[in-house]
């Protein structure tokens, strides 16, 4: 390696200049100039997106609660975690799991841990989400839904069922078959799950950031 040549992994990867193309509800796109090994430029899309939560609920017959709800961008429904985006600013992840679960199941859970934390599609977007596992379910009260909440059908799954589900491409959602998985992965081997406040470093903030910078100058 010549003398001048930065090692393999110690590349600061600065950007160079950034133009938004599209700032909407819910994701931003940018066009970033990264510097690149050996002093090249190029050019990167990049989108800014809400983090989000999951929940992988297991009721008292250890079954887990998954929710069938239509996605517009695919065309059809999809088997899922109950799930949602953090997009009040300075909302704590679990105090939002617990809502989406109120929300979309009309469940509440008495023990909380982090289950797995996912970078998305990193290739594009900052995208991220934690999914947790709740156990001690109860009833509470769900709001009206609306939209295609309104439509949403709660199904309970044995784990195992759901392991082979993901596993037979019948439940494709990448957060339902990473919580699936992990779930399956800590109980085959026993790890212990983290405390349900453990920190989150790779939560990602810019488009938050990015709306209250729009608020204010409003």
């Amino acid at each position: 390696m010549n003398e001048n040549e930065a090692a393999p992994g110690s590349h600061d990867f600065e950007i160079v200049s950034s133009e938004t193309v599209y700032s909407g509800a819910i994701l931003a796109l940018r066009l970033d100039q990264v510097a690149m090994p050996g002093g090249k430029v190029a050019e990167r899309e990049m989108i800014e997106h809400h983090a989000a939560v999951a929940v992988a609920a297991i009721d008292e017959n250890d079954e887990l609660v998954l929710i069938d709800q239509y996605r517009h961008p695919i065309g059809g429904r999809l088997l899922e975690l109950p799930a949602g985006l953090l997009d009040i600013p300075g909302e704590d992840p679990l105090a939002a799991a617990k809502r989406e679960l109120a929300e979309e199941t009309g469940l509440g859970a008495r023990d909380w841990s982090v289950l797995v934390d996912v970078a998305l599609s990193p290739g594009f977007t900052d995208e991220a989400l934690r999914v947790y596992l709740a156990r001690g379910l109860f009833e509470v009260e769900r709001p009206e839904p609306e939209h295609e909440e309104a439509d949403l059908r709660v199904v309970r799954m044995p784990v195992g069922t759901a392991v082979r589900a993901a596993l037979a491409g019948e439940i494709v959602n990448a957060t339902a078959v990473a919580g699936v998985l992990a779930l399956a992965a800590a109980r085959a081997d026993g790890i212990p799950l983290r405390s349900p406040d453990a920190p989150w470093p790779g939560q990602p903030t810019a488009f938050l950031r990015r709306k209250a910078r729009q608020r204010s100058a409003g």
